[in-house]
């Protein structure tokens, strides 16, 4: 009866030294820049009437922008540096787009329907 309290003993003491060689530690972690957003963007209007031949797209800076326009299926529709607020839409037909708008290195994707 008493080897059965040893052998109990040293499977507990070999999971707790396999626990403590698995587990992971924060203690030397230095997060990474956190992902940044484009400041007060803005999309409108959204959704647009197929009419209509320009929506804006503002920021608080008001810095020149690249938008790059995605169909649903990812593929490259067209691609502008925008150094107004006016948009030309006109190109596009009624459907479904993801906007990839990049100001100062800092990029955000935002959906566009056109109705």
């Amino acid at each position: 009866m008493q080897k059965n309290y040893v052998l109990t003993f040293i499977f507990s003491l070999l999971f707790l030294i396999s626990l403590q060689g698995f587990s992971q530690s924060n203690q030397n972690y230095t997060p990474q820049q956190q992902q940044q957003n484009i400041e007060g963007l803005s999309i409108y209007p959204n959704p647009v009437s197929n009419g209509k031949l320009y929506i804006y797209i503002t920021s608080k800076r008001g810095l020149n922008k690249t938008v790059a326009v995605y169909n649903v299926l990812g593929k490259l529709i067209s691609s502008t540096v925008l150094t107004g607020k006016e948009f030309n839409i006109s190109q596009l037909s009624t459907g479904v787009y993801i906007l990839k708008i990049t100001e100062n290195n800092i990029s955000e994707t935002r959906k566009l329907i056109i109705k």
